[in-house]
This record gives structure tokens, C-alpha cells and sequence, in this order.
């Protein structure tokens, strides 16, 4: 008997241990939550390995939406995050959630659909091509998931004067989904969607799908880096996002974000200072 609760208190130990060295391993780890899109592309794969060697610090990525991100920032379960939406970005600072706000890179988004166009809105603008959308019914597929190209999906279409979520139709339907998924149910559906240049570019499974509207400016997509606030979450890693915001920002970094390519075509462009 004496043996069996040595040898419980022994495993308890050990288990107690193990705790311990996950939790030190954590502390010591830089925890970001970054746009799915920055994640699906590679980009961070490529490049955060450079960082860490350089600098010793290891960092965990959790990939989602924007706004799951600033949910994820707001309650204190990362140290950072790295996000697309500038009114959820200006929100999230104001509300006292965030320090500061650092742009770091840019792509665009584009709109896709079926190669042969048959609802006619290939072009430069955006606005025209979804007034012509919703006038002919073409099947477009939203992310709908409260993310940041979600995000400037509705803020596009309020832009042209429509707001085809609020309105039940057979056109308009909403995937609930990331960018990945929402791309491979447009590509099934042969639907129109919107999506970032640097998911598309990484996406293999295009079938007949095809950049239909591109190079307006109003699709800029801008990615910006915002550290947690301390005094709303004391444990926050304030020091080693102050280092990989800095670094991105270093000639090294700007070089290594300026020089992925995916397909022989580069992704995205850090911002000029």
C-alpha cells in the first residue's frame, strides 16, 4: 500500500513537472494571432524561422479571421496581432485593447468566378462589377465569417450602394468559412468571391476560376502589426513583439517579405517608410 501511493505521488510529480516545463516553454514563446490569408500563402512559414534564429525568439502563430483575432488580442491569449480590417484594427486600439498600430506589408484583393465571365464584369472596377453581379443574380459566395476580407467584402458592396446580406435570395449565400474552404466551394459552385492576391496565388485547386476584376484601388489590402496592451493583460510578451515588429520593419525583414514568391509571383510588398 505504502509503495502504490509512492509510486501515485511519483506519477503526480512527474505529471506536476511536465506542467511545469510546458508552461516555462510557453512563457518563453511569442504568441501572434495573424490573418489566415498570411498563414495560407506561407509567408509566415518562410519567414518567422529567420526571425527566430536571429533573435532566439520562438513564435507560435494561431491563424484565423480578423475578427477572431481581435477577439483572441482582446482577451489576452496572444501577445499580438497581425491582422487586415482598419476599422476593427481602430477599435480594437481605441478601445484601449491594443498599443499602437504598425503597417507592414500590403497586397490587394480580387475578385474571381468562372473563367469564361459569363455575367460580364471583367475589369479594372470594382463597384461596376458587383452592381452587374446583383443586376444578373451570378452566384457570389461570401466568407461570412466576421473576418477582415469579410469585412471589406460588405464595406464594397455598401460602397456600391447594396447590401445583398440582408435581403434572402439564391444568389447571395454566405460560406461561414475561411478563405481556403470559401475558395474551394466557389471553385465546386463555379461562384464569384473575393479573396486576397497572396491565398489566391497559393490556391491550386483554381478549376475554372480566374481573376476576374483587379488593380482598383479600393481592393488595397493592408496588413498591420498591433501589440496587446500590458495594463489590460499584465503576462503579455510586450518586449519580444516590440522585437518582431521591428524586425519586420528592418531592412533584413522588409527584404525577406519583398522576396517571397509563390509560383514565380510575389505575394505581397512591404510598406515603403
Amino acid at each position: 500500500m505504502l509503495q502504490t501511493s509512492r509510486h501515485v505521488r511519483g506519477i503526480a510529480l512527474a505529471l506536476f513537472s511536465v506542467c511545469l516545463m510546458a508552461d516555462a516553454a510557453r512563457a518563453d514563446t511569442l504568441r501572434i494571432a495573424s490573418t489566415t490569408s498570411l498563414d495560407n500563402s506561407g509567408l509566415l512559414a518562410a519567414i518567422l524561422p529567420v526571425f527566430t534564429k536571429q533573435s532566439g525568439i520562438k513564435v507560435h502563430v494561431i491563424a484565423v479571421g480578423t475578427g477572431q483575432a481581435i477577439r483572441l488580442g482582446r482577451n489576452g491569449d496572444v501577445d499580438m496581432v497581425l491582422v487586415h480590417h482598419r476599422p476593427a484594427e481602430d477599435r480594437f486600439v481605441k478601445g484601449g485593447h491594443g498599443i499602437g498600430r504598425t503597417e507592414i506589408m500590403y497586397n490587394d484583393f480580387v475578385l474571381i468566378g468562372p473563367s469564361g465571365d459569363p455575367a460580364g464584369i471583367k475589369g479594372r472596377l470594382i463597384t461596376p462589377a458587383l452592381r452587374r453581379l446583383a443586376a444578373r443574380k451570378a452566384l457570389f459566395l461570401s466568407r461570412g465569417d466576421r473576418s477582415g476580407t469579410h469585412g471589406r467584402e460588405v464595406s464594397l458592396w455598401q460602397r456600391a450602394g447594396l447590401t445583398p446580406w440582408k435581403i434572402k435570395s439564391s444568389w447571395y449565400r454566405k460560406a461561414g468559412a475561411g478563405m481556403g474552404r470559401t475558395l474551394n466551394m466557389a471553385a465546386e459552385l463555379r461562384a464569384h468571391t473575393l479573396t486576397d492576391r497572396g491565398t489566391w496565388l497559393s490556391f491550386r485547386n483554381r478549376r475554372s476560376l480566374a481573376i476576374l476584376v483587379a488593380g482598383d484601388p479600393a481592393l488595397n489590402n493592408i496588413y498591420a502589426a498591433i501589440v496587446v496592451n500590458p495594463k489590460r493583460h499584465p503576462h503579455i510578451r510586450v518586449t519580444k513583439a516590440r522585437a518582431l515588429i521591428a524586425w519586420l520593419l528592418s531592412s533584413d525583414g522588409r527584404r525577406r517579405i519583398a522576396a517571397y514568391k509563390v509560383n514565380g509571383e510575389l505575394l505581397f510588398k512591404p510598406i515603403k517608410r
